[in-house]
């Protein structure tokens, strides 16, 4: 990490024509999905945009927007579905949107969606091509477009807003630009309840920074010690000596610059901003539900959705091979957990700075351990864009008829598996 920080960061208009292919092929691919998506539809005499706007976790958004927090839909069993679940930052958006435009506030959710995925992309490839090299940020915004799942990116949710919020924040902590870096952060946090991912991995960058130029103060103290005597030059006073001054580690053949107290300060900063948003929409909950700093987690609990480690999904997994052909789909869930560990895995190997690596293990964790809604587990995984970073390098070393071929391919498969999704069991 310490060396990208180094590398000096392209302008705004230069890293823009820098990420335009990959942000063509994002759109393209985007196009392609929306298009299968409204010919599948129409075949089945539904609407293709209500889809995308009005339905799941879309109507609960477009709640929160129109008529705030207070919500709550009780069910037969006792279970009680409460707004408060989710977070603001999409629904404020949304209600923006229609303050200062005729359109509604599910127009605005997809309009919101639509740009925030754009900038989610040109995220990704910025950090890509930070941490390996542009032909690797194409493919790493390619592979995310053409996810089983993609369609997701288009709808009126917040998977797209929070992957942008948390790839700008990444890159900003890659670029040591700290108070950007922790702002976006904060967003991010008000974002989903995996705003605690950004939030760590800010957090260890910042430490590990601080560690890092403790040793490097302490190695050029040692050093200056265990030298001999300098010659004084005739007439100098030996007070003028230059004091050790420490140093960030630089990449190889780089000149060590001096880190001064500016940028430890906003090194802080963006430490002490990163987790307000999370932290203080839970709290707000608390005290709007009267049950304190934990009242958050009894909302989830009305929606049967906590943290149990993964044995509920592994629960879940199990009885899928009580019969036949569910174990067929239950060896599909264990292969893609295994391919989701594999990945992140091979990131540690290669090296991946390590805040990327922080915040992909957060969210992974917080995926596939969550106690309930097993069948949005791969939208969940959405954020963690860093898991396609191995596949990416892969694809970017191939010849560029072959990864051509691969992801034409895929987002062939990716389009009409998505208009098959959402006009089935779609996402809950």
């Amino acid at each position: 990490m310490t060396d990208l920080e180094t590398r000096a960061a392209p302008t705004r208009a230069g890293a823009l024509r820098r990420a335009a292919p990959a942000l063509a092929g994002y759109v393209a691919v985007r196009v392609l999905g929306l298009l299968a998506l409204f010919l599948w539809s129409a075949a089945r005499d539904k609407s293709a945009y209500t889809l995308l706007t009005a339905r799941w976790d879309a109507l609960w958004y477009v709640r929160v927007a129109e008529l705030g927090y207070g919500y709550e839909v009780r069910l037969a069993n006792g279970d009680v579905h409460s707004n408060l679940a989710f977070f603001p930052l999409l629904p404020w958006l949304e209600r923006l949107v229609a303050a200062v435009s005729p359109l509604s506030y599910a127009d605005g959710g997809f309009l919101v969606s639509l740009v925030s995925s754009l900038a989610a992309a040109w995220g990704i490839f910025a950090v890509a091509d930070r941490v390996y090299d542009r032909r690797a940020g194409v493919c790493a915004v390619l592979l995310w477009a053409v996810l089983p799942v993609g369609i997701v990116q288009s709808m009126a949710y917040s998977e797209s807003l929070f992957t942008a919020l948390a790839a700008w924040s990444l890159y900003a902590v890659l670029t040591g630009r700290w108070a950007t870096a922790g702002t976006l952060a904060l967003f991010a946090g008000l974002t989903r309840p995996v705003g605690l991912a950004v939030v760590a991995a800010v957090w260890v960058a910042a430490l590990a920074s601080f560690a890092r130029e403790r040793r490097a103060a302490g190695a050029s103290a040692r050093a200056t010690q265990d030298a001999p005597d300098a010659a004084v030059v005739p007439g100098t006073p030996a007070s003028s000596e230059v004091p050790a001054v420490p140093f960030t580690e630089a990449a190889p053949g780089t000149p060590e610059a001096p880190v001064g107290s500016g940028t430890r300060l906003r090194r802080i900063l963006g430490m002490a901003l990163a987790p307000l948003g999370t932290a203080g929409y839970v709290l707000w909950v608390g005290h709007h539900t009267g049950k304190g700093p934990l009242g958050y987690l009894d909302v989830q609990a009305g929606w049967r959705n906590g943290f149990d480690g993964g044995w509920a999904f592994a629960r879940f997994v199990a009885d899928k091979f009580t019969s036949f052909p569910a174990a067929l789909a239950g060896m599909g869930l264990i292969i893609g957990v295994a391919s989701v560990v594999w990945l992140y895995v091979t990131g540690v190997r290669q090296r991946q700075p390590l805040p990327l690596l922080v915040y992909t293990g957060v969210v992974t964790a917080l995926a596939l351990c969550a106690s309930s809604y097993f069948g949005s587990k791969p939208r969940l995984l959405l954020p963690a864009f860093p898991l396609l970073l191995p596949l990416a390098r892969a694809l970017a070393a191939a010849r560029i008829r072959r990864s051509v071929a691969v992801l034409g391919g895929v987002a062939v498969a990716s389009a009409v598996y998505g208009a098959f999704w959402l006009n089935g069991s779609g996402p809950p």
